[in-house]
C-alpha cells in the first residue's frame, strides 16, 4: 500500500491501498495458487455476510461489506493485535480500522510498519467469515511496508496473529491470488460467513507513475492451523 492506505480497491497500498514506490513491486507472483480452496471456503456454510455498503476506489470503484457501517454483534470480538510471519520476516503491530466517511476508502493505517484489521469483519474468536488485514507494501517516503513480501508467501507458510486477549493463533497459508483493483471479488474476501480464515491484501503488479498507484492487489488467504 501506499502511504496512503486504502484497501481502496480492496487494496493496500499507495493512495488506497495502492502502494508505492516508483517501480512495480517485485515482479509479482509467478502464479496464483489455491484459488480452488479459497472458493470452496468462502461458500461453505456460515453465518450469513453483510450487505455491502460502502465503495473503495483506486483503480476502480468496488464494494465493501460494512454492514450499515455497524459492528460486529456481541461484545467478545478479539481483534488482532499482532501479526507474525516468519517466512517473509514479518512482525508488524495490528491497527483496527475501518472506511474512510469522506473517500469510502479502507482506511490502512498510515506507517507502512502497521498493518490494518477491518473492524467491520469477524474477529479471531469467530468460528465464520474472513479476518481481513491489510498493510501497505512500499512508500517512497517510508520505503519498504510491513507487506513488501507478501507475495513470496506460498502454500504451508505459516504465521501467527496475536489477540487483545494475548493468545496467539496459528494459520497455514492455502492460496496467493494477483487480481487487477477493478476486478477483486470483494464480496468473497470480506465475507462473514464460510469458514474461518485469514486475508491478507496489499498491492502489486505494475505501478502507474502518473497515479502513482498500484495496479493489482495481491491477496494471501490463511486458515487455522
Amino acid at each position: 500500500m501506499r502511504n496512503r492506505g486504502a484497501l481502496a480497491a480492496m487494496a493496500a497500498g499507495a493512495a488506497a491501498l495502492t502502494v508505492a514506490t516508483v517501480v512495480a513491486c517485485g515482479s509479482g507472483p509467478a502464479e496464483n495458487v489455491g484459488a480452488d480452496e479459497v472458493t470452496a471456503l468462502a461458500s461453505a456454510t456460515g453465518t450469513p455476510a453483510p450487505s455491502a455498503s460502502a465503495t473503495t476506489s483506486g483503480a476502480g470503484t468496488s464494494s465493501v461489506p460494512v454492514s450499515e457501517g455497524t459492528l460486529p454483534s456481541g461484545g467478545d470480538t478479539v481483534p488482532p493485535t499482532r501479526l507474525a510471519i516468519p517466512a517473509i520476516g514479518v512482525t508488524a503491530t495490528v491497527r483496527p480500522v475501518g472506511v474512510n466517511p469522506r473517500t469510502n476508502e479502507f482506511e490502512v493505517p498510515p506507517s507502512v510498519d502497521v498493518i490494518g484489521w477491518y473492524r467491520y469483519g469477524p474477529g479471531l474468536e469467530a468460528d465464520a467469515g474472513s479476518v481481513v488485514i491489510a498493510g501497505h507494501v512500499d512508500s517512497a517516503d517510508q520505503g519498504k511496508g510491513a507487506f513488501f513480501r507478501l507475495r513470496e508467501l506460498d502454500r504451508g507458510d505459516t504465521l501467527t496473529a496475536t489477540g487483545a486477549d494475548g493468545k496467539p493463533r496459528a494459520y497455514r497459508v492455502v492460496a496467493r491470488e494477483e487480481y487487477v483493483k477493478s476486478k477483486i471479488p470483494l464480496d468473497k474476501y470480506f465475507a462473514r460467513d464460510g469458514k474461518p480464515r485469514i486475508t491478507l491484501i496489499t498491492c502489486g503488479g505494475p505501478f502507474d507513475p502518473a497515479t502513482r498507484h498500484y495496479r493489482d492487489n495481491i491477496v494471501v488467504t490463511a486458515v487455522p492451523a
